[in-house]
């Protein structure tokens, strides 16, 4: 929670004018504990995997030869019951292991530091923060992806992330 009352305090304390970006997320989230704050990962989670892969579903099933020629696999069609199946086992996933982790993460964000303070950081911070995280991020990825083709780990765990072959709006979710 931030420690201002009003606008004027935060200007006060920061010893200057608050930025447009600044005053949004003063109205937003000057009176929400951080550990809520946190918990909106959630809901965007949510939405990304869940809400915004529909446009795509919907143009292939419904529009499926308009689209065939900007797709990486033109002939390759999914059926709606494949689709929702996949749906239904990207939702499973999701509440049974996204949401928990997420729940259970707070303690270790607030540890190693990130805040939800009112200075927001400045584009340079943010740059440098997403370039480190993507480094990190794809060189973890690549070889714990190669890990998961081991015999043991494909055949137990990894093999469904091959289970779709075409790209359809879920499947990243789904292999993910």
């Amino acid at each position: 929670m931030l420690p201002y009352q009003t606008l004027q305090q935060a200007e006060e304390a920061l010893g200057r004018a608050l930025t447009v970006a600044e005053k949004i997320w003063f109205k937003y989230s000057a009176n929400k504990p951080d550990y809520i704050l946190h918990y909106h990962n959630t809901l965007f989670l949510f939405f990304f995997y869940s809400i915004l892969p529909l446009p795509f579903i919907f143009l292939e099933l419904y529009f499926s030869r308009q689209v065939d020629k900007y797709k990486i696999q033109p002939k390759f069609n999914r059926s709606f019951s494949d689709m929702f199946k996949c749906y239904l086992h990207v939702m499973r996933t999701f509440l049974l292991a996204v949401v928990p982790v997420q729940l259970l993460s707070y303690p270790t964000v607030k540890w190693i530091g990130i805040r939800t303070n009112l200075e927001l950081p400045s584009g340079s911070e943010v740059f440098w923060q997403l370039l480190v995280y993507f480094v990190i991020e794809d060189f973890s990825h690549y070889w714990l992806h190669r890990m998961l083709h081991s015999k043991w780990a494909y055949e137990k765990i990894h093999h469904v992330h091959h289970q779709y072959t075409a790209p359809i709006g879920l499947s990243a979710p789904y292999a993910h």
